[in-house]
This record gives C-alpha cells, structure tokens and sequence, in this order.
C-alpha cells in the first residue's frame, strides 16, 4: 500500500467524494454506531446531503475548504470545513467550522485521520481564527476523544436531522 497523499479537492473528484461521503456515514453511523434509521429517512438524507450537486457547490464555495485523502489512486477519506453555519448560541460565521471529517474504516488507526486534521485545522485557524466549531454525534466516543486531542470540548448539544430522525449531537469549540 502506498502513502496517502491529502491535497483539496476539485471538480473532478466530486463524484468519487460523493460516493465517499455515503460510505462512509453508513459504516459510521449504520454499521459502527449501530443507529437504526429509518430506510426512508437514511436514503433521503444521503440522497441531498450527499449527492453530486452537494459535492459540486462545497468544491465551488470559496469560503469552504474541501479536502480528499487518497491511496493507491482511490479516495479513502474527506474532509469539508468552512464558516461556523450553526444554529448555536454563540456561532458566528466568521469562527469557522469542521462540517465533516471521515477516514474508511478499514485505514483507521493508521494515522490518516491526524494527517488530515492537522491540515484542515491549520486552515481553519489561518481563514477564521483559533477556536473553531465542530459538531459530533453524542455515541460517538471515538471521535469525541479524537477532537478532545486537538483542544476540542463540548460547550452544548444539538439536534441534527436525519430525515424525520433526529440525532444528538455535541458542539464541540476549540479552547
């Protein structure tokens, strides 16, 4: 297997960061997490979240920063951040936000996921400021205790729609 390289996504990974995306919310939250989403709920909520176009307009925003992890010629991890979008008391845009951050599941724990924090994190600082937001699904333990390395602590929670279902999350800032 060969080194990962991160580099920011364009127009011609769209597709390639779309189907990621899916793959990678259905080991996290339907395989890992074990979340028993309605079916109707989960395909719509991909289908939109998602989709190509979603893709596209984050690539194209220029106040969103858009990264792809690749291996062997093969997308295996993303990650999108950009203004602090969060209806949060205290959430300003111009704090800056991590949207997303996933690795596949198979590469985790060989350092791919700290690569590529460091990079968006580096970015997130550079464009906004020093305490970026980020919200994290509340059983998602793993992942807290990741951002809780980079200065990340819970300040509130969140409901996050999936559909009609509803996910709890936590906000998370950086102290």
């Amino acid at each position: 297997m060969s080194e990962a390289t991160i580099r920011r996504a364009t127009m011609a990974d769209a597709v390639a960061l779309s189907v990621l995306a899916n793959r990678t919310f259905i080991e996290t939250f339907v395989e890992d997490l074990e979340i028993p989403y309605p079916e109707a709920d989960l395909g719509g909520f991909l289908a939109h979240a998602n989709s190509l176009e979603a893709m596209e307009r984050r690539i194209a925003d220029p106040d969103v920063g858009t990264w792809i992890v690749e291996q062997d010629g093969k997308a295996v991890g993303y990650a999108v951040a950009g203004p602090a979008d969060l209806d949060f008391d205290g959430a300003r845009l111009a704090d800056g936000m991590l949207y997303r951050l996933y690795i596949l599941r198979g590469l985790h724990g060989l350092g791919l996921a700290q690569s590529l924090m460091d990079v968006v994190l580096a970015w997130l600082v550079e464009t906004f400021g020093p305490r970026p937001w980020l919200v994290v699904f509340s059983e998602n333990h793993r992942a807290q205790r990741f951002y809780a390395r980079y200065g990340f602590e819970k300040v509130g929670e969140y409901d996050y729609p999936v559909g009609e279902w509803t996910d709890r999350e936590f906000v998370m800032r950086r102290s």
